[in-house]
């Protein structure tokens, strides 16, 4: 297998190529290769457009007797994409072009007629010039003229360009970089004195909101001490009867409580009822003399129940918790009064 992958092959030395049989080939052979339309074109059997690129498999052949300049001129066969009719069109050297034989047309173009036009001018210009000297030096005092006009044109541009040439970029790109910076300086000033104001504007709602806060903190602590200094119980004596009648507080209740039991039971904190029931315990030697007059204290204090009652109940009406070790005290003292008495 590695045979065949040989570039140079081996000769023998009386190799003579010479001797080698030559093909005899028909010079209107054809070929098969691949190209694309080389323009617009229109089939005439079934009016199909093909359009300028396409692809197809065309037979080339060389034209036979006809050159140009001794360049060979070929000829192509296509087939139409719709009716398959034959279609050929040949090379021309000539106008660097293609022309078309039969099959189909050419479709219209502006620029092939542009370009023959132009060769058509230039063509009878020169017959003219040939047949008539005169209209050769018009043609020339003309082309001198035109080639004038447009040398005072391009003058005209050299001159702009110049003017163009002669402006400082640098400078305009200093200047405008300076304008930029004017303008952002602006811009941050005009940001810093907006915010400057908002701060300014959110201080003074915040210094508002907190004085109201103050002024409400004030009143509510206003109320609760009004509040208090109402609740207080010797504000009971001061207040008016006929209001506390139509709505009873609490502490009315209370003490209407405290009246009635004073009534059923008696009071025990006044000193006065307590003084007239009590007797302290006195020294033997001292004992025997103050037996009467003990006697005729308790009689006394026996003759007249109700008006210790009714003592003893405005005394403990008046009197305050602060009382209760005195009647405490008492209530001791009469303990061992009785004591002494059974003794």
């Amino acid at each position: 297998m590695s045979e065949r992958k040989v570039l140079n092959k081996y000769y023998p030395p009386d190799f003579d190529p010479s001797k080698i049989p030559k093909l005899k080939l028909p010079k209107d052979r054809q070929y098969v290769v691949r190209l694309m339309a080389p323009f617009n074109m229109r089939c005439k059997t079934c009016g199909e457009y093909i359009y300028k690129g396409k692809k197809f498999n065309a037979r080339k052949e060389t034209v036979q007797n006809e050159q140009y300049l001794g360049l060979p001129i070929f000829r192509f066969y296509i087939k139409c994409t719709r009716c398959l009719a034959e279609i050929t069109f040949k090379t021309d050297p000539e106008n660097t072009d293609y022309a078309m034989e039969h099959g189909a047309t050419r479709n219209f173009q502006a620029e092939k007629l542009i370009e023959e036009e132009e060769k058509k001018i230039q063509r009878e210009r020169e017959e003219e010039e040939l047949n008539n000297p005169m209209k050769v030096l018009e043609n020339r005092t003309r082309d001198s003229k035109m080639e004038m006009e447009v040398l005072e044109n391009l003058q005209e541009l050299k001159e702009l360009n110049q003017r163009q040439a002669a402006v400082d970029f640098e400078s305009m790109l200093e200047q405008y970089k300076e304008l930029e910076k004017r303008q952002k300086e602006k811009e941050q000033e005009e940001d810093e004195r907006e915010t400057k104001e908002m701060l300014e504007r959110a201080l003074v709602k915040r210094l508002r909101d907190s004085d109201s806060d103050s002024d409400q903190e004030e009143e509510k602590g206003k109320e609760q001490q009004q509040k208090h200094s109402a609740e207080r119980p010797t504000d009971i004596l001061t207040t008016d009867r006929s209001t506390d009648s139509k709505v009873p507080s609490s502490t009315e209740v209370k003490r209407q409580k405290v009246e009635s039991w004073e009534r059923s039971v008696g009071g025990l904190g006044g000193k006065s009822a307590l003084g007239s029931l009590v007797v302290r315990k006195k020294p033997a030697a001292t004992n025997t003399a103050q037996q009467p007059a003990a006697g005729s204290q308790t009689d006394a204090a026996a003759s007249k129940p109700a008006e210790t009652c009714a003592s003893a109940t405005a005394s403990s009406s008046q009197t305050g918790p602060a009382q209760n070790g005195s009647s405490l005290s008492l209530l001791g003292a009469y303990s061992d009064s009785d004591d002494s008495n059974s003794d």
